[in-house]
Formats: C-alpha cells, sequence, structure tokens
C-alpha cells in the first residue's frame, strides 16, 4: 500500500467557489463604502433570530448542567440531550450571507 500523500498547494480557504463570490463581493462592497475589511452587516431581523437561537442553546446547556449535578435517570438525561441537540440544529448552516446592492 502506498503512502498517503498531503494535498498540493494552499489550504483551501472556502467551500467552493459560490462563498469565494460571496466573500469577494463583501470586501469589494466594504471598501467602496469605506468601511474596514472586517465589518459584517446583517439586518436587524437576522440578528434578532440569531440571538434567539443562541439563548436557546444556552438554555439548554443550562438544563444539562442542572441535570448532570443531580441523579439523573437515563431517559431524563436522554431527554435533555436530545433537546440539546435540537436546539443546536445545524449550526454549521448558520451563515450570515452577503448582499448586494
Amino acid at each position: 500500500m502506498l503512502p498517503q500523500q498531503g494535498s498540493v498547494g494552499r489550504p483551501r480557504l472556502y467551500c467552493g467557489q459560490a462563498c469565494r463570490q460571496r466573500a469577494y463581493e463583501q470586501r469589494s462592497a466594504a471598501t467602496k463604502a469605506g468601511l474596514p475589511d472586517d465589518v459584517v452587516l446583517v439586518s436587524r431581523g437576522e440578528l434578532d433570530s440569531l440571538q434567539d437561537r443562541l439563548y436557546q442553546l444556552r438554555c439548554a446547556l443550562e438544563d444539562v448542567q442542572t441535570l448532570l449535578t443531580e441523579k439523573p435517570t437515563k431517559a431524563e438525561l436522554e431527554r435533555s440531550l436530545a433537546d440539546l441537540v435540537r436546539c443546536t440544529g445545524r449550526l454549521d448552516r448558520l451563515w450570515v450571507n452577503g448582499r448586494s446592492g
């Protein structure tokens, strides 16, 4: 069996061409507006939604921590962890998308 070869070139910074394009558009818009490169603009609705999800996640984590200080049954622990997983959702899909305009 041959040893596994490492990847060639620089490591990928973006998951795909579309993400790379959105990043370029965001940098370009920020430069045109005279904003620093690290500024991110989001709508009030997007920010409120994110804060709601983070609050739900924090509460679920606190519930698990509280339960662990007690002597939970397996069912209680499973229920609490299932709630935590549900609140976590697909955090990998939680991205603030750039907008053109």
